[in-house]
């Protein structure tokens, strides 16, 4: 598995990832955006601005990078980078396949992204993965698996993934709604010719929603790579969102909020990479802070009230605008 390259890595950022979903497009609903990007969200602009972020990772020890078809340009940006930079040749690529991207280089689209798990969908993004990032692509995942996805039952679709599986590519799933557990737990269950398919796992979790950990253990003991994404639940643990008791466990390890909330996150025995989903170069290096962070047991005993019912979270996430 590519994911190897990472265990031998010694920074102490090389289980902190890079994911490239808030700056491949110019629409997305992280909280402080507008902030973040301003005014010119042209392609040009933030194609500068993700190499300029990509820049900054490598240069920090970041060695896992996380892009999707339904990130606007995020593939694309990623691929120049890497072109202009040959030697960079220790870096772990994921992408996903299943949304396409809708919105056309707008903010205001009535849909952004459209989802299929379907045969045909695989085939047609897979060709446009291979044609942007060719042999980098280390990691292919299915985008958003929730419990009722085809991906989980459809025996042609396996079979073609285990076919890129042979090819050299790992195969992986990302999961998101309330219902992640029931998910995941479901997928460990897909085999082609009695192996098992799936070698990653890319599931929300924060100190806001924690529903998921007993299965990412579960994925994580049967030797799934487990990836955390939205470790800032889109913003709401970063400052000036943060709850209070967030806000006074940083202000105690003068660090950032957002350093605390993936620090939660990286002391999980079961989290192999945990992904910053930085927009800036400012809150990256403030991300990357997480690794050297030190929570007490009464500073996590307080983390640990953040923890909302998994429906309301995912009903507050499902609310944020497209900024």
């Amino acid at each position: 598995m590519p994911f190897a390259r990472l265990a031998s890595a010694t920074t102490p950022t090389c289980h902190i990832g890079l994911g490239l979903a808030a700056v491949g497009r110019p629409g997305y609903i992280n909280l402080g955006r507008d902030e973040d990007l301003g005014p010119d969200r042209g392609v040009d602009a933030l194609r500068t601005r993700t190499h300029e972020l990509l820049d900054a990772a490598y240069a920090q020890g970041v060695r896992y990078i996380d892009v999707a078809r339904s990130y606007g340009r995020s593939e694309e940006f990623l691929a120049d980078w890497l072109k202009a930079r040959p030697d960079v040749d220790d870096i772990v690529v994921g992408s996903k396949w299943g949304y396409t991207y809708t919105a056309d280089w707008t903010t205001d689209a009535e849909h952004h992204e459209v989802k299929d798990h379907g045969v045909a969908t695989y085939e047609r993004q897979r060709a446009e993965t291979a044609e942007l990032l060719g042999d980098r692509l280390d990691l292919y995942q299915i985008h958003s698996v929730t419990p009722d996805s085809p991906a989980l039952t459809d025996k042609e679709l396996h079979a073609k993934l285990a076919q890129a599986a042979a090819r050299g590519v790992t195969i992986g799933f990302s999961t998101s709604g309330p219902a992640q557990a029931d998910a995941i737990r479901a997928a460990l269950a897909v085999t082609v010719d009695g192996e098992p398919l799936f070698r990653t796992v890319q599931s929300t979790y924060n100190a806001l929603e924690t529903s998921a950990a007993p299965a990412l253990a579960e994925a994580h003991d049967a030797g799934l790579t487990v990836i955390v994404k939205e470790g800032m639940a889109n913003g709401r643990l970063a400052e000036p969102h943060a709850p209070d008791a967030l806000r006074a466990v940083a202000a105690e390890t003068s660090l950032g909020c957002d350093a605390v909330a993936l620090a939660l996150i990286l002391r999980q025995p079961w989290a192999g990479v945990v992904l910053s989903g930085a927009a800036t170069v400012h809150q990256l290096a403030s991300n990357l802070h997480a690794a050297v962070v030190d929570l007490d047991e009464d500073q996590l005993t307080r983390l640990a009230t953040l923890a909302e019912e998994p429906r309301a979270y995912w009903e507050k996430r499902g609310g944020l605008p497209w900024h």
